[in-house]
């Protein structure tokens, strides 16, 4: 039977819950996401909106308190040249990789970025804070393009198409 769970006050006025805090304090990152994408998932619709605007406050708290992070000349590069090649729907266009490799675990987390930034759009469109429709859409079948042009490309040599679950979350995204 686990111990009972103690609720307290901190310091800022956010409850505290004893064996909840110890877990937070303690488990590796991979296991509060993991612990996080099952709560949400499995929770109620409700929860996912609590989720998100508490996330929100806490991320607009801490860049009122200076806590952020700086990009470097480096990561800026990185950015435009990554950009540039999604703007020209050339992400993987030309590139061959192994199925096991480096390279395909990171198109497969790439992935998994791209289908949690679709589900973050849909939710903006969902809560009505997207002002522009018209771009919203054009900026979905840009990317719609260009996944179905990686996806040409990697069937022309024979890889495995590493973009499975972006092209899933655009196919089924209507509005």
């Amino acid at each position: 039977m686990p111990a009972p769970q103690i609720v307290a006050h901190s310091p800022d006025g956010i409850k505290a819950f004893g064996h909840v805090d110890t877990l937070i304090a303690n488990a590796t990152i991979e296991d509060l996401r993991a612990i996080t994408r099952n709560l949400l998932a499995s929770g109620s619709p409700g929860l996912a909106s609590a989720f998100t605007d508490a996330a929100r406050i806490r991320l607009r708290q801490t860049k009122l308190d200076g806590i952020h992070a700086a990009p470097s000349s480096s990561l800026d590069n990185t950015l435009a040249r990554i950009r540039s090649l999604y703007g020209a729907g050339m992400a993987t266009i030309g590139l061959r990789w192994g199925r096991d490799g480096s390279m395909a675990a990171m198109l497969a987390v790439i992935d998994t970025d791209i289908s949690q930034a679709i589900q973050s759009c849909k939710e903006e469109l969902e809560g009505g804070r997207v002002n522009d429709l018209t771009a919203a859409r054009d900026a979905v079948n840009k990317l719609w393009v260009s996944v179905q042009e990686s996806l040409a490309d990697v069937k022309s040599w024979g890889g495995e198409f590493p973009f499975e679950r972006a092209a899933s979350s655009i196919e089924f995204w209507k509005f």
